[in-house]
């Protein structure tokens, strides 16, 4: 905050300062926007100024089978993938954190590369790799593969948050009697809990959105839903790709929310331990 005492120097960058950030958050923010009014247009062009308001592109995403499909794949691959990466980034994360091994640097650069690898690297890895093992065109293959692209964001909120963690706790519930699995489950998983949640919704997010790596291991039938906003775009653009889009926004959101409430929770969490 800016001192009382400041010159007007002082004051006139801060305004300035301010000024610049939120002109930047505005070209950033106002592509995004931009097509949410569009997904209203009675319409059949993606173009200013509007003929009129209608909810037909929405009633038409939810009235066509391909829409349906797509949704429905969605919904079933994300949740499974966001949930076998939770698993495994979160016990290689407690593998990470808790022992020093050679070679410790190497395996977490390896665990988070698909974060910073090209995703058609990835893809075409994923293929090659994949296709012998006749995981291609199945939904097991691309649930597997979208939990490879979700694991780095568990690895990486959940090893945040263990480093705070004082694993002193851990030998305290092994010395009353607790196994291994049962003060994970007692102490280390409710408060390393937020920071497993945000590492799932960011790799819910990841699986949701993914469109490259689908495109080279699904089959028509298993097209998601941005798989099929990519095709729709390809063959003719519809006012239904601002429905769908528009939804997306509203979900990512709503993610962006439960995250600062997680980051919240984890910080009064953080305070009343010490």
């Amino acid at each position: 905050m800016l001192q009382p005492y400041a010159s007007p120097f002082e004051r006139l960058w801060y305004v300035g300062l301010r000024l610049l950030v939120g002109l930047v958050l505005l070209f950033l923010l106002l592509p995004i926007l931009v097509i949410v009014p569009l997904s209203f247009n009675s319409d059949t062009f993606l173009m200013y100024p509007m003929a009129g308001f209608s909810t037909r592109w929405y009633e038409e995403i939810f009235a066509s089978p391909a829409w349906r499909q797509a949704m429905m794949n969605s919904l079933i691959v994300s949740p499974l993938a966001t949930l076998l990466a939770m698993v495994l980034g979160t016990l290689a994360s407690i593998g990470l954190v808790r022992t020093e091994f050679p070679g410790k640097a190497l395996l977490t650069a390896i665990l988070i590369s698909p974060m910073v690898v090209p995703v058609v690297i990835v893809g075409v890895a994923m293929y090659i790799f994949f296709a012998p093992l006749g995981l291609t065109g199945s939904y097991t293959g691309l649930v597997l593969a979208h939990a490879v692209l979700g694991v780095p964001f568990v690895v990486t909120t959940v090893s945040a948050t263990l480093q705070g963690f004082d694993f002193n706790l851990v030998r305290a519930a092994a010395s009353l009697g607790a196994n291994p699995v049962l003060a994970f489950f007692r102490v280390t998983l409710p408060l390393v809990a937020p920071g497993i949640i945000s590492g799932g919704l960011f790799a819910f997010a990841t699986s949701f959105d993914e469109v490259v790596v689908t495109l080279f291991l699904a089959s028509p039938e298993q097209a998601t839903l941005p798989r099929q906003m990519f095709s729709g775009i390809r063959e003719n653009v519809s006012p239904a790709i601002a429905a769908v889009a528009t939804i997306l926004i509203v979900l990512s959101i709503l993610m962006l929310i439960t995250l600062e409430w997680l980051r919240r929770r984890n910080e009064r969490i953080r305070s009343g331990r010490s």
